[in-house]
Formats: C-alpha cells, sequence, structure tokens
C-alpha cells in the first residue's frame, strides 16, 4: 500500500463514453498520422486550418464519463418545479400505452430505421404506415393520406402549395382563417414569402375575395369553438381555391369529419395520439386529401401491390413525385416524414380501438364542459358556445394573476391577453384539474 497521498485524478473516468463513442482508437489515430505526416492532431490542424481563422482552444472542463452526465443533468433538473399544462394550443398531454413505449418507441428496430425504399425487406415497417394512412384516412373521411410530414405547421404549408399546383389558377392569394394556431399561421406566412404567395386573414365567408388558389381553415378553432366551417368552404370553392382544414384528430372521434365540412385537404398533428408533447416536438403532421389530387401530394405514399408471385405486398407509391426521382419539380422539398411517431399514433388508435378513442374523447369534452358549467354558475364569462375540449375564458384585467394562482395549483393556463385565458383539457386530466382552475378563478366546487 502506498504511504505517500494519492491525488484524486487517478480516480477519474471519463474515457468510457470517448472510447466508446467518440471515433478511432489511439492506434488507428497513430497510423493514420504517419501517412499524413504529422505528429498529433494539433499539428494537424495547424497545418489545414489557416491562422487567420483558427480560434483558441475553448476554455472547457476536464470531459466526465456517461453517467456521471446523466447524473448531473437529473441534479440541474430536479430543481424545475414541473406543472400540468392546460394550455393546448395543438399541444397535448397523452397517455403513451406501455406497450408502445417499450416496443416501438424504445425500439432501435423502429427509431434506427431509414426510409423503406427497399419494400422486400421492408414489409413490417410498411404495414406500420399504411395502418397510420388508412386511421388518417377514416378520421378524416378522406381516401388518400401520406406517411406523415414534421408537423401541423409544414402540413398547412405543404398543403397551400398542394393546392397552388392542384388548381393550376392564376390567382397568388391564399387565405387564411385567423382560427388557426398562431404558429401555424406563422409557418405558412413564412413558406408564401419566397414563393409570392399572397396570404390573406380571414374570420367568415364575408372576407373571401372573388378569386384565390385556396384557403386554411380551422376546425375546432384555436379558442375552443366549434363554428361551422361549411359558409367560408363554399365561399373559397366558387373562388376557384381548394380548401384545406387544420382538424384535431381526437375532436374527428366525436365531430363531423372535414370532408363532410367542405375540406379537398385535411392537415393537422398526430401528437395527442400517444405521442409525448416533448417539449414542443417532434409530432407526426397528417396530410389527406381526394384521390384528385394524387398527383400533387407531397410526402411519401405506402401503397399495396402484388409481388412476384401475385401475392399482396406493399411498397412506396407513386414515388415520381418524390424529390430523390423529381430534384427541383418535386410536389416537396421538404420531403422528411415523421415515421417513427406516425407508428406510435397509428399503434395508438390500434390499442385503443375505435370504442377506446371515443371514450377518451368523450371524458376531455366532459371536462371541459364540467368546467364551463361551474365557470357559468359562478358568474365567469366562457367565451366560446361551442367546444370540444377547449374554453375561451374572459376575467377583465385579471388574467394574469388567475394564471398566476393557477401555476401555484400546480397548472399552466394559457394567457391570451390581460382579459382572457385558455384553458384546454385532455386524457391526463382529472376532477382535480378542473377544481384546481375553479379555485384559480375563485369559483368554489359545488
Amino acid at each position: 500500500m502506498p504511504s505517500s497521498p494519492q491525488p484524486f485524478s487517478q480516480l477519474d473516468d471519463h474515457g468510457a463514453f470517448l472510447h466508446r463513442h467518440a471515433g478511432p482508437q489511439p492506434a488507428d489515430l497513430e497510423a493514420m498520422l504517419e501517412v499524413i505526416g504529422a505528429s498529433d492532431l494539433d499539428e494537424l490542424i495547424a497545418q489545414t486550418v489557416p491562422a487567420g481563422i483558427h480560434d483558441e482552444a475553448l476554455d472547457l472542463p476536464e470531459p466526465r464519463s456517461e453517467v456521471a452526465v446523466l447524473e448531473r443533468l437529473r441534479d440541474m433538473l430536479s430543481s424545475n418545479r414541473v406543472l400540468t399544462s392546460l394550455i393546448g394550443r395543438g399541444y397535448h398531454g397523452t397517455i403513451t400505452p406501455p406497450v408502445i413505449r417499450r416496443n416501438v418507441l424504445e425500439n432501435p428496430a423502429w427509431y434506427t430505421a431509414y426510409t423503406p425504399y427497399q419494400p422486400e425487406i421492408s414489409q413490417g415497417r410498411l404495414e406500420a404506415l399504411l395502418n397510420y394512412q388508412t386511421v388518417v384516412a377514416d378520421l378524416t373521411g378522406l381516401p388518400l393520406a401520406n406517411a406523415s410530414l414534421l408537423d401541423e405547421g409544414t402540413a398547412a404549408a405543404e398543403a397551400m402549395t398542394m393546392a397552388r399546383r392542384a388548381t393550376r389558377g392564376t390567382s397568388p392569394v391564399f387565405l387564411v382563417d385567423e382560427q388557426c394556431h398562431p404558429q401555424t399561421i406563422a409557418v405558412v406566412e413564412t413558406r408564401a414569402e419566397p414563393l409570392g404567395i399572397e396570404v390573406v386573414r380571414v374570420s367568415g365567408a364575408a372576407d373571401v375575395p372573388d378569386t384565390c388558389f385556396g384557403g386554411l381553415l380551422a376546425f375546432p378553432g384555436t379558442d375552443g369553438a366549434l363554428r361551422d366551417p361549411r359558409a367560408m368552404a363554399d365561399a373559397i370553392h366558387a373562388a376557384g381555391g381548394l380548401v384545406a382544414m387544420v382538424a384535431d384528430p381526437l375532436a374527428m372521434v366525436l365531430t363531423a369529419s372535414p370532408a363532410t365540412l367542405g375540406a379537398d385537404i385535411a392537415v393537422g398533428s398526430m401528437q395527442r395520439f400517444g405521442v409525448p408533447m416533448g417539449f414542443g416536438g417532434p409530432h407526426a403532421g397528417f396530410l389527406a386529401t381526394r384521390d384528385e389530387n394524387a398527383r400533387s401530394l407531397p410526402g411519401r405514399l405506402v401503397g399495396l401491390s402484388l409481388d412476384a408471385q401475385g401475392r399482396p405486398a406493399l411498397r412506396l407509391a407513386l414515388q415520381t413525385r418524390e424529390q430523390h426521382i423529381r430534384r427541383e419539380k418535386a410536389t416537396s422539398n421538404v420531403c422528411t416524414a415523421q415515421v417513427l411517431l406516425a407508428v406510435m399514433a397509428g399503434m395508438y388508435a390500434v390499442w385503443h380501438g375505435a370504442d377506446g378513442l371515443r371514450r377518451i374523447a368523450e371524458r376531455a369534452h366532459r371536462l371541459a364542459s364540467v368546467a364551463a358549467a361551474g365557470f357559468g354558475d359562478a358568474g365567469v364569462e366562457v367565451c366560446n358556445d361551442t367546444w370540444f375540449d377547449t374554453l375561451r375564458v374572459r376575467v377583465p384585467g385579471g388574467a394574469r394573476a388567475v394564471a398566476a394562482a393557477a401555476a401555484d395549483r400546480g397548472y399552466n393556463l394559457l394567457v391570451v391577453d390581460d382579459d382572457h385565458l385558455g384553458i384546454s383539457f385532455d386524457e391526463t386530466h382529472g376532477p382535480e384539474a378542473v377544481e384546481a382552475v375553479w379555485s384559480a378563478f375563485g369559483v368554489t366546487a359545488s
């Protein structure tokens, strides 16, 4: 045993992560440097990076092991105060069934796989995506759904460019319902600017101009109201445009489908079908349309075919629309799908079945209805006469104070402005959420 004090540096263990994950081994480095003619990596950098742009070494601490880093992150996260979200606006709490979490989300066979362009070895993934497409088609009432897009905003922007292709019209005007979520409107407007598309915000059929190539409507609206969009849809059709509709997949379980309400294209996010909020993403955006728009559809499309023996087989269909073939003439150059999350959403629908989805949707609606009844009894104004799971509540001058009171009780509300709050319920909430919200408003549970 050594008698002299030993430095604690001998106990450092930060090489395991580097050895496992970060590049070549020392012997490999030595062999490559010998061929290059440099004694070490510093000399190699000095030979290749001009001194004028070469920054000095960063003042970084010593590396840590993977376990130590995770422990440090847990310590940092433990200082957060985690609240339950009632904010809504396209992001909802959801319960991921453990069987889906274990066997899909955490399974590298699902989360590392690339685009299934080789169908003979991808039948399982293609079948899962076909299931997702079928779920979207059933919910929207439109027969053709792609294999997902990045998110709701991207899907809405793709619907805009799809409508422009499909109508072949000369009008540069695309209408956007003011009841779309603000982040969705922002993406559409950003995408429209370099394409020379004029985005016009509208709030009703009277705002629809004589000509346009399409419009984006919302059902339900961002304030939670279920306004009948058919008059606006008819006006857009009369102006020569296609109607795209942003829809909530859980609301569609109970309400009329977008197709019934006049939509030619339906878009939205499948997040609340078992995909965690994840600090805002990633989530699977959906897009569905009518058969006559198939050649204008963006994104990947799984279809049923026959193999050489005449047996049913799945493959990616209509690939001539995609950028690996059409390049800059593709229907979309933002063709990345959220396949893992689309598969999760499809499996969520399978896990619960039609009756289970209906129970989840009805419960979210009941929570909002009970909350609204309590507000009404206490004289608190609920602005929307109709709703699925979201209420817009008016408290003149007191919105921020009520939101702070709700936060003290463990719940985040949406502060719309100084006078209005948004409250959105989902499958993770129960009666205690309603009571906490009432309490924040000063309403006594009856």
